[in-house]
């Protein structure tokens, strides 16, 4: 009888013990934190064709002014709502956030015509802010994030910014970018990128909808600009649920930005968003420091420079380190500072 309480005690004491590691969660404060400065997010459609946008801008309180970020969503994404998780973090902590639509359905328009539709949407947005005068944009440091087709919408506009008649993009975060076999935005080259854009391109290791080749040729053609990063992020199966590294990790629904477009894409983002710790310590962080290190110098190591703290994801709730991002970068860490 002795044995079998001992066993028994055993193998609770096992299982136990074998309770799965967490992911962590959101840090209170810093890039990727939830210290929001807004409490509310005014949403508005203007989207009705291919040249249109949603609007999102910081409300509770309704600032005076308010930098723009561009979100150029990737193929077929034209629903806020895939992204809505990101999009209301950045509007809460300050952002204008334009989601320009440049797509009428999955068929068209054609790809060659996505950056000029996109530039007009930025153009139109920006006019109706101008002319409502409740929020001033200020557009001196334009940023932009975007997904996959999004990213090659990027950095052409980044390029031919001036000939769309839009404001020249200083900084740029690029996820998961490429076209796959639709090649009619990509730019016969990317020499051309201004050297004073700030520029983070992320790949994945499992990415199999485009791959990292698209990222890896703009990364290594734009080689002027010297505060550029090449990001790689892995799989990591440690704890629970296991942090995944595939085309979509940037989608995080958020239902109250649902355009009603249901579309391959939008059905699957509803089936496979995730909000986690590829969000918190990955994209939003890295975006939240790029814009702070672009607009004011601040949080440039959490942004450039292969650091510590750029490279970290947290740490699974038994201490366990999540597997870091690999960063290839022209500039070490210690030249940072004035650049």
């Amino acid at each position: 009888m002795k044995k079998l309480t001992l066993l028994f005690c055993l193998m609770v004491h096992l299982g136990l013990t074998a309770q799965p590691a967490f992911q962590p969660l959101q840090p209170v404060d810093g890039p990727g934190g939830s210290d929001y400065r807004h409490l509310d997010v005014r949403f508005r459609d203007f989207a009705a064709s291919p040249e249109g946008y949603w609007l999102f801008e910081p409300a509770m309180p309704t600032p005076d002014t308010a930098p723009v970020v561009v979100f150029l969503h990737g193929y077929g994404g034209y629903n806020p709502m895939i992204y809505g998780k990101w999009i209301r973090h950045l509007v809460r902590k300050g952002n204008i956030v334009i989601f320009p639509r440049y797509q009428q359905s999955l068929f068209k328009p054609s790809t060659k015509e996505f950056a000029a539709l996109a530039a007009q949407g930025i153009r139109d947005a920006l006019l109706r802010l101008q002319e409502e005068g409740e929020i001033v944009p200020v557009v001196d440091q334009l940023a932009i994030a975007a997904h996959s087709y999004g990213g090659v919408i990027a950095a052409d506009l980044a390029i031919s910014f001036q000939e769309k008649g839009i404001p020249q993009p200083k900084a740029m975060l690029l996820c998961s970018p490429g076209a796959s076999y639709l090649k009619g935005g990509i730019l016969d080259s990317y020499t051309d990128m201004p050297s004073d854009v700030d520029l983070l391109i992320v790949v994945s290791e499992k990415d199999h909808v485009v791959g990292d080749k698209f990222g890896k040729r703009l990364y290594r053609e734009a080689a002027q600009v010297q505060r550029r990063n090449l990001l790689r992020q892995f799989r990591d199966k440690h704890g629970y649920p296991k942090m995944k590294a595939d085309h979509n990790q940037s989608y995080c629904l958020d239902r109250a930005f649902d355009a009603g477009i249901r579309n391959y894409t939008s059905r699957r983002a509803l089936r496979i968003s995730t909000l986690d710790v590829v969000d918190y310590f990955g994209y939003w962080k890295l975006f939240d420091a790029l814009l702070a290190c672009t607009r004011s110098g601040e949080y440039c190591e959490f942004c450039f420079g292969d650091t510590a703290q750029q490279r970290d994801l947290g740490n699974w709730s038994d201490g366990q380190p999540v597997q870091k991002l690999e960063v290839t970068s022209p500039i070490p860490a210690r030249q940072l500072d004035g650049q």
